[in-house]
């Protein structure tokens, strides 16, 4: 019963901390809504493209700390009568962290239609105290980035890379759920954080696919 609240409470939690829609108050203090300009994302990227690479930064760093915040909120809230390094606390701080991504992709106060949670994911990972799948996660991005110059293929990349370490490791012994009850909830979470990413995605595939994605630098607007 209280299992069960308890990952409610963290999902409701982590929901409040995507509210905070980074891009989206950046352009509003700029007198405009973002979404009305380039590919009507709230997300870094777009924040980048519109109003240049300050308010880029800016909304990334945003967006990340708010997963990473959640994360931290979540640990303190049940590490007082739990082991901080448990299984348990692991779990619940990926009920959070899909938490935070429904509450960026999907605020409610902006009509549901907010970024593709890839920096929100960013502070998600971070969130769950692990080097290892930091610096995988970010080193995939950046090469991935670097060598094709699409951001859309390295976010979905990172992602795919995330959760393929994520089951490695658990399955290695690696983490705190390893050979514990709660494995087969960390394969489901960390499975829909990156089914997420894909399916916000969507059209960045079909036009990768069809050759006419935007690439990082390039000028020309994206149809």
């Amino acid at each position: 019963m209280y299992d069960i609240l308890y990952r409610i409470i963290c999902i409701i939690i982590g929901y409040i901390f995507g509210l905070l829609q980074t891009g989206y108050l950046y352009g509003k203090l700029n007198h405009i809504d973002i979404r009305d300009y380039g590919s009507g994302n709230a997300g870094t990227t777009n924040a980048m493209r519109v109003l240049g690479k300050k308010a880029g930064i800016i909304t990334y760093l945003g967006d990340t700390i708010k997963g990473v915040l959640c994360g931290l909120l979540i640990r303190g809230i049940f590490g007082s009568a739990l082991d901080l390094n448990s299984a348990y606390i692991f779990v619940l701080v990926l009920y959070g962290g899909f938490g935070v991504v429904l509450g960026h992709n999907f605020p409610f106060y902006m009509n549901f239609k907010g970024g593709k949670g890839i920096a929100a994911s960013s502070g998600v990972i971070i969130s769950l105290f692990d080097l290892r799948l930091m610096i995988i996660s970010c080193l995939t991005f950046v090469i991935i980035a670097v060598l094709s110059k699409y951001v859309s293929l390295a976010s979905i990349c990172m992602m795919i890379v995330f959760f393929g370490c994520v089951a490695s490791f658990a399955v290695l012994g690696w983490l705190p759920v390893s050979g514990t009850s709660y494995l087969p909830e960390t394969f489901i979470m960390t499975f829909i954080l990156s089914a997420l990413a894909i399916f916000k995605h969507r059209s960045n595939i079909v036009r990768l696919l069809n050759g006419t994605e935007r690439k990082i630098g390039e000028k020309k607007e994206n149809i």
